[in-house]
């Protein structure tokens, strides 16, 4: 099935509206189609032809966005570069790709090509490397179906404002931040961009830019908050997903006056799987969400989560049809999908499973406590040991002993750490948000740390 080019629908439409807004200022969508064509056209000079592969590795900003937009007019795949990568990183990424290091010049070369575009459902857009948090990072080629169904999915989920100012902070080599692109240019609405995520600028950008939805990681919505945001006068949600949400975090925000819907996503399934409709959380709904109205959701017997429907990734599926997550999870009896960790992250102490996730939440739930991480480490006795590491809030530490009754008040005696760690610098985590547990297992294995007091030593319930 093939549909009209998506920049040209969206410059027809609405050819004065506003496409784009970032620090070089803002280009209508009559503007953004000129120069996606003339960069097309530079393109197509430079021996691109429909499906080869052209590297993008430009900080986010216009000349990504006008050089993402001439990939989609040509119909050539487009793989987003994340700059934080090394040299060879980028070239193993990069590989049998023309790469754009510089913004392209933008010349008339664009009379040359098709006055009508359409894009091929079941042709791939865009390559997108995960975030590698327990492996390498890996290819996932997306279509440009699937960003429509994703688009519409969370078009039904979240409501469209024909007004809609998407704010995205997040990197635009991952699924979520360069699925605000797509999506707005599908809606014909307008994508606020940041090259990266900093306090003040997101902070005025939402008191005095009329944001009506941004996508945040817990992270830096934690830091929003304590810069203190309150009701910011536009936002009609902040979607946050990228890793667990800790409860008393979407409480701080909800008394600030922002409304949090919950996502669960992965770059396979083309961003989001399920978001917390928005008429839910004037409810008090705190899960994951529902699964978009287009996918579909199961709980294996193991409970991990599988995903299929027209937003997965055609390779991504397995020979049963179902895209398996790694992750684990429940459905309540509404459909609700609540997250409760990484399949391949299970601790198996004592012959007891624990999931890292629902250890963390514990943890975060103490006053004293920032963020936490938990890890299995190798134990004679039990196999594993749970241990977690801990990072305090500015007011104080937390004392150890008394953390391990706050946890006792919480879990189930197996789940209570064995070891406890304090850490005076933020934990690893990928862009998206997502914590680096083979960075921290590699910090330990780098650093005997010295061993904690703790009153479930020798004890395994």
């Amino acid at each position: 099935m093939e549909v009209v080019g998506w920049l040209e629908r969206a410059a027809a439409s609405r050819p004065n509206g506003c496409a784009l807004s970032s620090q070089e200022g803002v280009l209508s969508y009559a503007q953004l189609l000129s120069m996606a064509r003339s960069a097309a056209g530079e393109l197509r000079a430079l021996g691109v032809a429909p499906e080869d592969r052209v590297a993008i590795a430009l900080p986010a900003g216009q000349s990504f966005v006008v050089t993402l937009h001439a990939c989609l007019l040509l119909g050539a795949v487009a793989v987003p570069v994340d700059l934080r990568l090394t040299t060879e990183e980028r070239k193993r990424i990069s590989a049998g790709a023309l790469i754009v290091e510089h913004p392209l010049a933008h010349q008339q070369r664009g009379d040359e090509l098709p006055t009508s575009v359409r894009h091929d459902l079941t042709k791939t857009a865009v390559i997108i490397h995960t975030s590698g948090t327990t492996s390498a990072p890996k290819p996932v080629e997306l279509t440009y179906g699937n960003f429509l169904w994703s688009a519409l999915g969370s078009a039904v989920a979240l409501g469209l404002d024909p007004e809609e100012r998407w704010l995205c902070t997040l990197p635009l080599s991952h699924v979520g931040g360069l699925s605000i692109l797509m999506r707005s240019a599908i809606y014909a609405t307008t994508a606020i961009l940041h090259e990266r995520f900093q306090v003040d600028a997101v902070l005025n950008a939402l008191r005095h830019e009329r944001v009506t939805l941004i996508s945040l990681v817990a992270t830096t919505l934690a830091r929003l908050l304590e810069a203190g945001l309150q009701r910011p006068p536009a936002l009609r949600c902040a979607l946050t997903g990228g890793g667990p949400v800790p409860a008393a975090l979407v409480r701080s925000a909800r008394q600030a006056g922002v409304t949090v819907s919950q996502t669960y996503g992965l770059t396979e399934a083309c961003s989001q799987v399920t978001t917390t409709p928005v008429a839910a959380l004037e409810a008090g709904v705190k899960d994951a969400g529902l699964a978009l109205f287009c996918t579909r959701l199961q709980i294996a017997p193991d409970d991990e989560i599988l995903i299929r429907g027209p937003t997965v990734a055609p390779a991504s599926s397995a020979a049963d049809g179902w895209l398996h997550t790694g992750d684990l999870g429940a459905l309540d009896e509404r459909g609700y999908l609540s997250v409760t960790g990484r399949k391949a992250e299970t601790i198996i102490t004592g012959g007891e499973n624990v999931t890292p996730a629902e250890v963390e939440a514990a943890l975060e739930t103490h006053p004293l406590v920032l963020e936490a991480a938990v890890i299995g480490r190798p134990d004679p006795r039990w196999g594993q040991a749970v241990t977690a590491i801990v990072v305090p809030r500015a007011e104080g530490e937390p004392d150890l002993r008394e953390l391990r009754e706050h946890c006792a008040g919480l879990l189930a005696p197996y789940k209570i750490p064995k070891l406890l760690l304090l850490e005076d610098r933020a934990l690893p985590r990928t862009a998206s948000g997502k914590l680096l547990r083979r960075e921290l297992t590699r910090r330990l294995d780098q650093a005997e740390a010295p061993r904690q007091p703790s009153d479930s030593d020798g004890q395994q319930p």
